[in-house]
């Protein structure tokens, strides 16, 4: 499976690793981009990510079989209008955003009949440093990606976005978009807001410089997704913002039954509470080790 043209818009951390990855494997032939900085742009082409940078998102889409679309989800919906006319027929349109309810609203508003070609996906992947000078074409190996076709996707085109993840050596993985916002509100949206919201309410204390200057590889280790883009994490938190504060109320609840057990003085609650959690998270790393391994090994 090879293609000819791919199109990369939005040459960041994301798409500069798809199409490192793909050039690595030797998958693609010619690689386009476009980024709305004329700086980045140029810098993909410095760093060989991209063979041509082109000025616009149609010119970029222009007779490419294979398009990524990795920009913020929410310049989504201006993306899918600019290459609508310029988007092949038969091309293979992907995203990689972080939520997709919003994602295929937007492409089904903007893409007309060139919807046919849009498979979402979802690779779990990424760094908390964002920029085509982190990309990898490692980036997505031993990762997973979650595809969410539409009723109108092709069997055709499911195998072909199939093919692409697993040659770069993701697992991939298919879901309804409904299921897809929800779980990643609980596994990823939740835990990256409550990394920036502790770093703010230490940060907001008269001595919380000192207390950071303290801090040791415990908060290093919990707070480093809080480095993450900002842009980007708005975005996501906004756009998947009702499962999200589902996972806010049951967290929420949650932290209620520790701050009950401190001014009980319930050490025997507490110490339930903390053996349930070690418990869940040490049965969860286990079972992540044996994935990976069978995957290897598959």
């Amino acid at each position: 499976m090879k293609f000819q043209r791919l199109a990369l818009i939005g040459c960041g951390l994301m798409g500069g690793s798809f199409a490192l990855a793909l050039r690595q494997a030797g998958l693609v032939q010619h690689i386009t981009g476009f980024s709305a900085s004329e700086k980045t742009r140029q810098r993909a082409l410095e760093l060989k990510v991209i063979d041509q940078a082109c000025n616009s998102v149609a010119e970029a889409v222009q007779d490419a079989d294979l398009v990524l679309l990795a920009v913020p989800v929410g310049a989504m919906q201006s993306s899918f209008a600019a290459m609508r006319d310029a988007l092949a027929p038969q091309a293979l349109l992907m995203d990689v955003g972080s939520t997709k309810c919003d994602v295929i609203a937007a492409a089904q508003a903007n893409l007309g009949d060139r919807l046919n070609c849009f498979l979402p996906a979802h690779p779990i992947a990424g760094k908390e440093v964002a920029g085509i000078e982190h990309a990898e074409a490692n980036l997505y190996q031993e990762r997973r990606t979650i595809l969410t076709p539409l009723p109108q996707t092709s069997i055709h085109k499911i195998q072909a976005a199939h093919g692409v993840w697993a040659a770069i050596g993701s697992h991939v993985s298919t879901m309804t978009p409904e299921a897809h916002d929800a779980t990643f509100a609980a596994v990823s949206h939740l835990p990256h807001m409550l990394a920036f919201a502790a770093v703010n309410a230490l940060t907001a204390q008269p001595q919380g410089s000192a207390f950071l200057e303290m801090a040791g590889p415990g908060f290093r280790d919990f707070s480093r997704i809080a480095a993450s883009d900002a842009s980007v994490w708005r975005d996501i938190l906004s756009a998947n913002h009702a499962e999200v504060l589902r996972q806010v109320a049951h967290f929420r609840a949650a932290l209620d039954l520790f701050e009950t057990a401190l001014k009980q003085g319930d050490a025997t609650a507490l110490q339930q509470l903390i053996q349930q959690a070690s418990v869940v998270r040490s049965a969860w790393t286990l079972q992540a080790g044996n994935a990976c391994n069978k995957a290897s090994e598959d």
